[in-house]
């Protein structure tokens, strides 16, 4: 595993704030609140791997594309074995987004001292950039979290789920280990929901059925 400090919440923080299993539709407001600095911290990612006190934040954006007559597609991929948590190889996946360090937030422009949302935020446009080529504008919504204690990766990560909307599909995968990308209508993904890493399943569920 790569030496890394990566962005954490104490797993009592998220539980003080309203405990709950799944997906919670979440205003950006409460999440700003969550994300405070007093919350947020940077550590040891090999440390974070194995401990439940702590819940590593990761970023999980979902791009949709509507077409001009309605019907609404997402950007899916299957994982591939270079991607960093084994556990979830040659699954299927509509998140875009991972781990966040302390390089990752100062190849923004942050710095060491960044803190809170401003840490996140950061992190996670580096993370965006680094997966997929975006050649076309988009807005970014804030619209929840997802917290799944009954599988070993999600005891220790906490998903915070972002919706992008994109003008045109003109999404491309960076990443050589996003195999077989691009944008599938909702329909057709309903319909194969055994195929997807637990948090895909549980936002299709959730947002799109």
């Amino acid at each position: 595993m790569k030496e890394e400090d990566i962005l954490v919440i104490p797993t009592k923080a998220f539980h003080d704030a309203g405990y709950f299993q799944g997906f919670s539709l979440l205003k950006e407001e409460f999440i700003r609140g969550l994300l405070t600095e007093e919350n947020v911290s940077f550590r040891r990612r090999a440390d974070m791997e194995g401990d439940p006190s702590y819940k590593q934040l990761i970023p999980y954006m979902i791009i949709r594309y509507t077409e001009p007559d309605g019907q609404v597609k997402l950007f899916r991929y299957v994982r591939g074995k270079g991607m960093g948590e084994g556990r979830l190889h040659e699954k299927h996946s509509v998140g875009v987004g991972g781990h966040i360090s302390t390089e990752d937030v100062q190849s923004q422009g942050g710095s060491a001292n960044s803190k809170g949302w401003e840490a996140y935020h950061l992190g996670m446009l580096r993370e965006l950039s680094e997966e997929v080529e975006m050649s076309t504008p988009y807005k970014s919504t804030c619209v929840g979290l997802i917290n799944d204690d009954l599988t070993e990766v999600g005891k220790v990560h906490l998903g915070v789920v972002h919706i992008l909307d994109v003008e045109t599909p003109d999404v491309a995968a960076k990443e050589t280990d996003l195999l077989r990308s691009g944008f599938v209508p909702v329909e057709e993904l309903m319909k194969d929901l055994d195929l997807f890493e637990s948090w895909s399943s549980i936002s299709l569920k959730a947002l799109f059925a």
